[in-house]
């Protein structure tokens, strides 16, 4: 597939972010939910009120932002690699439904993500007949993964097994798209070694948390994973201080000594790809500044969200602003 110059797509990007929200993110959680949403469509987010005048359906806004943040990227990604690492997950997702949907005997609409690079009615299709044999000519990774949960289904009704099933596949088919971009390839690594720093938090056991751990993590934090079972917590400090996850590392053993949920490691991990761009907004190149935008973009739909759920909740403006993503 061909796509657009960088220097002209980055041109359209330089007159687009005008109209991010920014800092506006912040003024809505200051206001009642009624004002927030007056607030919002004012700045033509998802459309406006040309999509919904409703408070309670805030979600069509944000649906709407997300599908014209996916014409964006078809239109004007760089490369197959950046479409592909920011669409194919849809495909992902959307297959693991269908097939759990089916062995329950449930309807998967509900469940279903907008369509990445496949429909979701073609998937469909394949997986009511049982032959993935067209998803893996489309997608190999996808279509394994497909017939893996399909014979762990037949033998063990596990969801959370076929879940990870997905989810690995997902990895080590983005880590494939990604191999020869340097920057996506140092934010999936990231991205990974965050979340297997998660599992092994949450796990009771090493050897649970080594059967869910993501494969496509920096092969030095992979084999320190097993110093996080370690009961003496200023000995993790010590063992990870030298590492970018330091910090990290911190918050997970401070949510854990007070029995918290690790809410505050998890906002780490999930604004981590806009702060990463943030730092060093005015040195952006090649394809970092469509990047920067996409991530951008893609955390003020998180925030939206995060903020009329929390307005509607009767949520006070400060445990608002705590939950936002990249602050």
């Amino acid at each position: 597939m061909k796509h657009l110059d960088v220097t002209y797509t980055n041109g359209v990007i330089a007159a687009r972010e005008k109209k991010l929200l920014g800092d506006r993110v912040l003024r809505l959680c200051e206001l009642d939910a009624e004002e927030a949403f007056r607030a919002l469509l004012e700045t033509g987010f998802g459309g406006g009120a040309e999509t919904t005048a409703n408070v309670y359906e805030y979600e069509k806004l944000i649906a709407k932002e997300e599908q014209s943040l996916d014409e964006f990227i078809r239109e004007y990604a760089p490369s197959d690699a950046e479409q592909a690492y920011f669409l194919a997950p849809r495909d992902f997702h959307n297959a693991k439904a269908l097939i759990k949907a089916a062995f329950l005997g449930v309807d998967a609409q509900s469940m279903l993500s907008p369509d990445g690079f496949l429909s979701a009615d073609w998937l469909k299709e394949r997986v009511a007949t049982g032959d993935f044999s067209a998803i893996k000519e489309k997608n190999e990774w996808l279509g394994s993964a497909c017939e893996d949960a399909t014979a762990l289904l037949s033998e063990e009704p596990n969801g959370a097994k076929v879940g990870e099933i997905f989810e690995k596949a997902l990895y080590v088919y983005l880590y494939a798209v990604a191999k020869k971009n340097k920057t996506l390839k140092a934010l999936l690594t990231a991205k990974t070694d965050m979340t297997n720093i998660l599992t092994a938090f949450r796990a009771g056991e090493e050897w649970q948390a080594e059967e869910k751990y993501l494969p496509t993590g920096n092969s030095d934090i992979t084999k320190k994973l097993r110093l996080l079972f370690q009961e003496d917590e200023d000995k993790i400090k010590r063992d990870f201080s030298a590492t970018v996850y330091a910090d990290f590392v911190s918050a997970c053993l401070q949510a854990k000594r007070q029995g918290k949920p690790m809410t505050e490691a998890e906002r780490m991990r999930d604004g981590y790809e806009e702060k990463f761009f943030a730092k060093r907004k005015y040195e952006l190149v090649k394809n970092e500044p469509f990047l920067y935008y996409v991530y951008r973009r893609q955390m003020e739909c998180v925030n939206v969200r995060i903020v009329f759920v929390c307005l509607l909740a009767g949520l006070r403006e400060q445990e608002i602003k705590n939950r936002l993503r990249a602050k």
